[in-house]
Protein backbone atom coordinates (compact mmCIF):
# COMPACT_ATOMS: atom_id res chain seq x y z
CA UNK A 1 0.00 0.00 0.00
CA UNK A 2 2.66 2.06 0.90
CA UNK A 3 4.02 1.67 -2.51
CA UNK A 4 1.21 2.63 -4.35
CA UNK A 5 0.92 6.37 -2.68
CA UNK A 6 4.51 7.26 -3.58
CA UNK A 7 3.85 6.13 -6.67
CA UNK A 8 0.50 7.82 -6.88
CA UNK A 9 2.14 11.10 -5.60
CA UNK A 10 5.12 10.84 -8.26
CA UNK A 11 1.82 10.61 -10.94
CA UNK A 12 0.41 13.75 -9.52
CA UNK A 13 3.63 15.71 -9.78
CA UNK A 14 4.04 14.21 -13.37
CA UNK A 15 0.87 15.74 -14.40
CA UNK A 16 1.30 19.04 -12.98
CA UNK A 17 4.69 19.39 -14.49
CA UNK A 18 2.92 18.20 -18.05
CA UNK A 19 0.14 21.01 -17.26
CA UNK A 20 2.40 23.54 -16.43
CA UNK A 21 4.51 23.06 -19.49
CA UNK A 22 1.68 22.94 -21.69
CA UNK A 23 0.12 26.08 -20.35
CA UNK A 24 3.47 27.96 -20.70
CA UNK A 25 3.84 26.63 -24.39
CA UNK A 26 0.91 27.79 -25.21
CA UNK A 27 1.12 31.27 -23.80
CA UNK A 28 3.92 31.38 -25.89
CA UNK A 29 2.06 30.49 -28.81
CA UNK A 30 -0.59 32.94 -28.51
CA UNK A 31 1.83 35.61 -27.91
CA UNK A 32 3.99 34.53 -31.13
CA UNK A 33 0.15 34.58 -32.75
CA UNK A 34 -0.51 37.97 -31.35
CA UNK A 35 2.98 39.57 -32.55
CA UNK A 36 2.52 37.90 -35.89
CA UNK A 37 -0.47 39.36 -36.37
CA UNK A 38 0.16 43.24 -35.08
CA UNK A 39 3.23 42.83 -37.30
CA UNK A 40 0.87 41.90 -40.34
CA UNK A 41 -1.56 44.98 -39.93
CA UNK A 42 1.04 47.32 -39.28
CA UNK A 43 2.69 46.64 -42.75
CA UNK A 44 -0.18 46.40 -44.86
CA UNK A 45 -1.61 49.94 -42.81
CA UNK A 46 1.96 51.01 -43.65
CA UNK A 47 2.22 49.69 -47.64
CA UNK A 48 -0.89 51.98 -48.25
CA UNK A 49 0.63 55.37 -47.59
CA UNK A 50 3.88 54.70 -49.13
CA UNK A 51 4.44 57.13 -51.76
CA UNK A 52 6.88 56.69 -54.40
CA UNK A 53 9.36 58.82 -56.30
CA UNK A 54 9.86 58.70 -60.35
CA UNK A 55 11.90 60.78 -63.15
CA UNK A 56 10.09 60.51 -65.96
CA UNK A 57 12.31 58.23 -67.68
CA UNK A 58 11.16 55.95 -64.87
CA UNK A 59 7.37 57.01 -65.56
CA UNK A 60 8.14 55.51 -69.19
CA UNK A 61 8.62 52.03 -67.93
CA UNK A 62 5.84 52.03 -65.48
CA UNK A 63 2.33 51.09 -66.53
CA UNK A 64 0.70 50.42 -63.19
CA UNK A 65 1.02 53.78 -61.58
CA UNK A 66 -2.25 55.14 -62.96
CA UNK A 67 -4.37 56.43 -60.58
CA UNK A 68 -2.30 55.89 -57.76
CA UNK A 69 -0.30 58.50 -56.15
CA UNK A 70 2.98 58.93 -57.01
CA UNK A 71 5.91 62.06 -56.76
CA UNK A 72 7.45 62.85 -60.06
CA UNK A 73 10.81 64.99 -59.94
CA UNK A 74 13.11 66.65 -62.54
CA UNK A 75 13.63 70.38 -63.92
CA UNK A 76 10.87 72.73 -64.88
CA UNK A 77 11.48 72.88 -68.97
CA UNK A 78 12.27 76.23 -70.13
CA UNK A 79 9.14 78.64 -71.65
CA UNK A 80 6.67 75.29 -70.72
CA UNK A 81 4.97 77.16 -67.58
CA UNK A 82 1.38 77.99 -69.16
CA UNK A 83 -1.23 80.11 -66.75
CA UNK A 84 -4.99 77.97 -68.00
CA UNK A 85 -7.39 79.59 -66.07
CA UNK A 86 -6.96 81.78 -62.62
CA UNK A 87 -4.83 79.45 -60.66
CA UNK A 88 -4.69 76.35 -62.87
CA UNK A 89 -0.95 76.05 -64.03
CA UNK A 90 0.49 73.69 -66.81
CA UNK A 91 4.41 72.87 -67.00
CA UNK A 92 6.33 70.47 -68.22
CA UNK A 93 8.89 68.61 -65.70
CA UNK A 94 11.87 66.94 -67.65
CA UNK A 95 14.91 64.72 -66.48
CA UNK A 96 17.10 65.18 -69.29
CA UNK A 97 15.81 61.67 -71.45
CA UNK A 98 11.94 62.31 -70.98
CA UNK A 99 9.28 64.86 -69.94
CA UNK A 100 5.94 64.52 -68.82
CA UNK A 101 3.32 67.23 -68.61
CA UNK A 102 1.97 68.79 -65.37
CA UNK A 103 -1.04 69.97 -64.32
CA UNK A 104 -1.41 71.83 -60.90
CA UNK A 105 -4.04 73.75 -59.36
CA UNK A 106 -3.53 76.29 -56.36
CA UNK A 107 -0.67 78.24 -55.11
CA UNK A 108 2.65 77.82 -56.30
CA UNK A 109 5.82 78.08 -54.28
CA UNK A 110 7.72 81.45 -54.40
CA UNK A 111 10.78 79.59 -55.67
CA UNK A 112 9.07 77.88 -58.72
CA UNK A 113 10.63 78.83 -61.46
CA UNK A 114 11.88 77.33 -65.17
CA UNK A 115 15.09 75.57 -64.84
CA UNK A 116 14.86 74.44 -61.30
CA UNK A 117 14.58 71.41 -59.49
CA UNK A 118 10.98 70.84 -58.75
CA UNK A 119 9.06 67.89 -57.01
CA UNK A 120 5.65 67.08 -57.75
CA UNK A 121 3.11 65.12 -55.97
CA UNK A 122 -0.44 63.81 -57.42
CA UNK A 123 -1.73 61.17 -60.00
CA UNK A 124 -1.07 59.97 -63.52
CA UNK A 125 -4.49 60.33 -65.59
CA UNK A 126 -5.88 58.09 -68.15
CA UNK A 127 -4.29 60.92 -70.72
CA UNK A 128 -0.69 60.70 -69.57
CA UNK A 129 -0.84 63.85 -68.03
CA UNK A 130 0.34 64.20 -64.19
CA UNK A 131 -2.12 65.89 -61.78
CA UNK A 132 -0.21 67.48 -59.11
CA UNK A 133 -1.89 68.18 -55.58
CA UNK A 134 1.05 69.43 -54.02
CA UNK A 135 4.68 70.96 -55.40
CA UNK A 136 7.72 71.34 -53.69
CA UNK A 137 10.42 73.59 -55.29
CA UNK A 138 13.89 73.85 -54.04
CA UNK A 139 14.64 75.88 -51.16
CA UNK A 140 17.70 77.76 -51.62
CA UNK A 141 20.45 78.60 -53.75
CA UNK A 142 22.27 74.89 -53.28
CA UNK A 143 20.07 72.56 -52.25
CA UNK A 144 18.26 70.08 -54.62
CA UNK A 145 16.56 66.96 -53.35
CA UNK A 146 18.38 63.97 -53.32
CA UNK A 147 16.00 61.86 -55.74
CA UNK A 148 16.49 64.71 -58.52
CA UNK A 149 20.17 65.36 -57.82
CA UNK A 150 20.75 61.49 -59.19
CA UNK A 151 18.24 61.55 -62.13
CA UNK A 152 19.95 64.88 -62.95
CA UNK A 153 23.87 63.26 -62.53
CA UNK A 154 22.76 60.11 -64.49
CA UNK A 155 21.34 62.15 -67.59
CA UNK A 156 24.75 64.56 -67.63
CA UNK A 157 21.86 67.55 -66.56
CA UNK A 158 23.32 68.45 -63.27
CA UNK A 159 24.95 72.03 -62.91
CA UNK A 160 25.20 71.88 -58.73
CA UNK A 161 28.59 72.66 -57.27
CA UNK A 162 30.68 69.14 -56.15
CA UNK A 163 28.81 65.42 -55.61
CA UNK A 164 26.88 66.37 -52.43
CA UNK A 165 24.26 68.53 -51.16
CA UNK A 166 24.00 71.06 -48.38
CA UNK A 167 21.27 70.47 -46.18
Amino acid sequence: MVVLKTTRKKINKMNIAKIKRRKRLSILLLGFIAISISGFLILSASRDSLIFFYSPTELKEKQEIIGKIIRIGGLVRENSIKLKEQSEIQFIVEDGENYILVNYTGMLPDLFREGQGVICEGKIGEDSIFIANKILAKHDEKYMPPEVAEILKKTGKWKGEGETNDY
